[in-house]
């Protein structure tokens, strides 16, 4: 039976050279076995202590320590090596007594190659199969260990997906990407890089030591992450490519592009700065490029989101701009914040009601220039809003020369009778200061009431207007139509509601067209201040 290079040690025990030297001669070299030599048996004990032995031939009797006082001392020292004994033919009885000291197996002396070389293959059977077990186990244990690493890096990957996808801040996401690519690949420090027109600029980042990854701003010249953006493949910076080493040079680094539609908008990339500390290989960059289409995605949804905001925000802008100069800020920002509100109908609240109509346009316009007509209505058009808005009434329509507002409406408004009689007065105060501005003789005729109405969103699926209707409305209009250039009327429950604040003329009943009952007018001159 021959073997090959064997990795097996056989510690040979006994006292007689010639035994020695034919057990190495005749059975050990020729099977290629390792071998160490013991004259005694305390010397062959020592040498079993300190090279554990795959095997021992032990002899029975030797000098200062016999084969039964190694074995007794190895059984002390839980000593775990087959032990073959060597004895003269006659000694049966004795090998038989010591297997409970662990002999595995005898030889009779004068040694017979063959039998001893069985005899060692037997013994050493067990401790081969133990190896084989031991290795079989380590690889086994190394392969659960890979796998459960595979499993947590999946989990790792599945979490951060999670959590980037849903993150709508881009200043909240890119940290966040950064803390996920160092904790999946364990690295030192990380950088989010993004292209921004010409320039690779690193958006987010986590130094050596520092605590947290931050939000930063620096254009990046790291020459294999700009061939990473150029060839748009992972890039992997390993200690024997580095020419030259200075002070803020890693030691390590891998870079992965972030790709959206076959266009790279950024970069993702990990660095080690301590000597010695892992390198990073193709496991790494695998890692860090199944993270990066998570982070491309997660920018781009981000970037959409924001010019979503940047779009309806310009949109809202717009309309409020629009309809501020119109009706108050606050019906801007109800329709805006709650659009399920603008739908059709009304209820039934307490108004003040203003019309107005410009007096003298008609003949006016009939000799003035298109031009001038369509600027001169616009300037007192824009009158009308300024001051209606400034006492914080909504102006319902303008109709040809003329116009509507409400007051408590949409909102509540407790002093809302003074604050359109007040914007009454307010009116024909500045088309006066107009009339001495530009020389012509225009001026409002004003009619105020107060009283219920229906108040809502009225007209079409396709076209509503915030106004008010009902007989309090129709009063005010028909009391305008009554009032002279520069005249306020208003009616009794206007006057009964501001009690001694208002100054006014009692005009007497009026009839109005499609009324049963007359209205009692009176003419509003000025308002006292509150008391």
């Amino acid at each position: 039976m021959g073997h090959g290079v064997s990795s097996e040690v056989i510690l040979v025990v006994d006292d007689g050279q010639d035994n020695r030297d034919f057990v190495v001669d005749y059975v050990l070299k020729p099977n290629n076995f390792q071998y160490l030599l013991a004259r005694d048996g305390l010397e062959g004990l020592q040498m079993a202590i300190q090279s554990s032995p795959d095997l021992i031939l032990l002899d029975w009797n030797m000098p200062r320590m016999n084969g039964v006082e190694v074995l007794e001392e190895m059984e002390k020292r839980g000593m775990d090596i087959p032990v073959i004994l060597m004895t003269f033919h006659g000694s049966e009885d004795l090998a038989i007594e010591v297997y409970r000291l662990g002999v595995r197996d005898y030889v009779r002396k004068p040694f017979d190659p063959d039998e001893m070389i069985a005899a060692i293959d037997r013994a050493l059977t067990e401790t081969r199969l133990r190896r084989e077990k031991e290795a079989l186990t380590n690889r086994l244990i190394h392969a659960n260990r890979e796998l459960q690493g595979r499993v947590t890096e999946l989990n790792v990957l599945y979490s951060i997906g999670k959590s980037v996808t849903s993150t709508a801040d881009m200043e909240a996401l890119l940290p966040k990407l950064v803390e996920a690519a160092m904790q999946l690949t364990r690295a030192e420090e990380c950088y989010l890089m993004l292209l921004e027109k010409d320039d690779l600029v690193c958006r987010a980042m986590r130094r050596h030591n520092s605590p947290h990854a931050v939000a930063v701003q620096q254009t990046v010249r790291d020459p294999v992450a700009l061939r990473a953006v150029k060839t748009g493949l992972p890039a992997v910076l390993t200690p024997d490519k580095i020419t030259t080493r200075s002070q803020g040079t890693p030691w390590s680094a891998a870079f992965a592009p972030m790709v959206i539609h076959d266009r790279v908008i950024g970069v993702l990339g990990v660095r080690n700065m301590t000597l010695n500390s892992p390198i990073f290989t193709n496991h790494e960059t695998a890692l860090l490029s199944a993270l990066t289409d998570y982070a491309a995605i997660a920018i781009q949804n981000v970037r959409n989101y924001e010019a979503l905001v940047a779009s309806t925000t310009r949109e809202k802008a717009v309309i409020r701009d629009t309809f501020e100069r119109f009706v108050p800020p606050s019906v801007v920002d109800r329709a805006l914040s709650q659009p399920e509100s603008v739908r059709l109908g009304g209820k039934r609240r307490e108004v003040s009601v203003v019309f107005a109509d410009i007096r003298g346009y008609s003949a006016w316009s009939e000799n003035a220039q298109p031009e001038e007509v369509v600027d001169t209505l616009n300037h007192y058009h824009s009158l009308a809003a300024e001051v209606i808005l400034a006492w914080e009434g909504t102006l319902d329509k303008f109709m040809g020369d003329g116009f509507m507002a409400i007051f408590n409406a949409p909102d509540d408004q407790p002093d809302h009778v003074h604050r359109a009689a007040d914007a009454a007065l307010a009116l024909l105060k500045a088309a006066s200061e107009v009339q001495m501005m530009h020389g012509h003789r225009l001026t409002y005729s004003v009619g105020v009431n107060v009283g219920e109405a229906v108040v809502g969103y009225i007209g079409t699926e396709r076209a509503v207007n915030f106004t008010a209707v009902g007989d309090t409305v129709n009063l005010a209009k028909r009391l305008e139509e009554y009032a002279a250039p520069g005249q306020i009327l208003v009616e009794e429950s206007v006057i009964r509601r501001l009690g001694n604040l208002a100054q006014t003329r009692a005009l007497g009943e009026v009839k109005v067209k499609g009324r049963q009952r007359a209205a009692l007018a009176y003419e509003l001159l000025s308002l006292n201040p509150n008391r």
